[in-house]
């Protein structure tokens, strides 16, 4: 077992405490007075945060998409944001419909994640939703109630019965809710009247209908108001993407901006605000593509926007801003987060996952080509953030000031596979 100690020194605490922290074994041990240590670091000039848990990120790769990102470029990414732990979303190419293509995706993460990791399964009309259970997937979905790219959406027959077997294994289904109207999808202003508001809360109520055996939701990037509303009795996520971008100001045909749901007009984006103290998680929902596919023509360029390394430093810089507690931030990025994962959650009380980002009281602004995603452009470029300087997982510093330190990872399983354990 590794027994090196490291203790962060001068830690201001929630409720305004200055104390040491330290930490063995992956595991805050002690807080208090200063305790020997392997590694110390000096704490008084950070603003430190329990790292954060992004469950909706796709980290691409595979011989089909690994041009778009990988698995460690990806979780790089996810390192230099404060983000320790990430959730893989199943439509990959091929998707996580069974065994032996949920086992590839294994192996590949396990072989080149840089930090801990979970994977939904995939839920189509041919998934082997027990097979994928036992194989170790955490989640189920995101299940497309509503198309995007490299993910069709199920009938509502497929759905009620995913549901009702989902249900039946104790698991949670992950939900993608959007209605799509025909018409010529040409800017991000049509794009955004095609999969409207109204056409999210009947996806939403469409759902419900066919959980007719109260499988527990997690309904992904709710982005409206009016979506919100419809949800009962579920787990709501929204993106910082809906929560800072709107559409006035945006060049009709900037496809850095086209993302499924849209980017909204201005009144969405208060309205998910209004309704902050429902959000129970924020998610990236990373989805990069290559600059030469959002080049092309509005109609065919693929929808999705990179996102794990800016979601905290952007929200961080914001919500300092609008005066919002700091407390809610941690809670939707990491605490809740880290629950509905089902596991330890990080933070500063001894038995806590040892996972923190040490943030500096400065900000800069967003720049693409000092991000580590492969993709090397974002829709938030320009706009402030605070992005950490030092990154701890599992008690041991796995980044800092722009340098990454390897440590193997975590396969973090879903409960069919090893019923009392959350960690391998």
């Amino acid at each position: 077992m590794d027994t090196e100690t490291l203790v962060l020194t001068d830690l201001h605490l929630p409720g305004g405490r200055v104390a040491d922290i330290t930490i063995r074994n992956g595991i805050v041990s002690h807080v208090g007075s200063s305790e020997p240590a392997d590694t110390k670091i000096s704490c008084s000039r950070y603003l430190v945060l329990p790292a954060a848990v992004d469950l909706h990120v796709h980290m691409r790769g595979g011989n089909e998409q690994k041009q778009k990102e990988d698995w460690t470029t990806g979780t790089q990414s996810a390192l230099a944001g404060g983000v320790t732990v990430v959730v893989d979303q199943p439509n990959t190419i091929p998707p996580l419909t069974n065994a032996a293509s949920f086992h590839t995706r294994l192996f590949e993460a396990k072989t080149n994640a840089w930090c801990n990791f979970a994977i939904n399964a995939g839920v189509t009309a041919d998934s082997d939703i027990s097979g994928l259970w036992k194989s170790g997937a955490l989640h189920f979905g995101e299940t497309f109630a509503g198309p995007s790219s490299y993910g069709e959406a199920v009938s509502q027959e497929v759905l009620s019965r995913a549901l009702s077997e989902i249900a039946g294994l104790g698991g949670l289904a992950s939900i993608h809710a959007e209605t799509v109207s025909s018409g010529k999808d040409s800017d991000l202003f049509s794009h955004h009247a095609l999969r409207c508001p109204d056409g999210e809360a009947e996806a939403v109520r469409l759902v419900h209908h066919c959980n007719g055996q109260h499988c527990r939701l997690y309904f992904c990037h709710v982005s409206s108001g009016t979506g919100m509303d419809a949800i009962r009795d579920a787990i709501i996520e929204v993106t910082p993407h809906h929560l800072l971008l709107s559409l006035p100001g945006r060049e009709p045909a900037d496809t850095r901006f086209l993302v499924n749901p849209p980017i909204r007009p201005e009144y969405d984006r208060k309205e998910l605000w209004k309704r902050w103290n429902r959000i129970d998680v924020i998610a990236s929902d990373h989805a990069p593509h290559t600059t030469a596919e959002k080049s092309g023509d509005f109609s065919s360029a693929p929808s999705g926007i990179p996102g794990v390394e800016t979601m905290v430093p952007l929200l961080l810089a914001y919500m300092t801003d609008k005066q919002i507690p700091l407390s809610d931030l941690v809670a939707k990025t990491s605490y809740n987060p880290s629950r509905i994962a089902g596991i330890l959650p990080a933070g500063f009380k001894p038995g806590n996952r040892a996972d923190f980002a040490l943030y500096p009281h400065s900000r800069t602004v967003v720049d693409p080509d000092l991000l580590h995603s492969k993709a090397k452009w974002t829709p938030f470029e320009g706009m402030e953030a605070v992005f950490p300087e030092v990154v701890i997982r599992d008690g041991k510093v796995a980044y800092r000031d722009g340098s990454f330190c390897y440590h193997a990872p975590h396969w973090i399983s879903g409960r069919g596979y090893i019923p009392e354990t959350r960690i391998e």
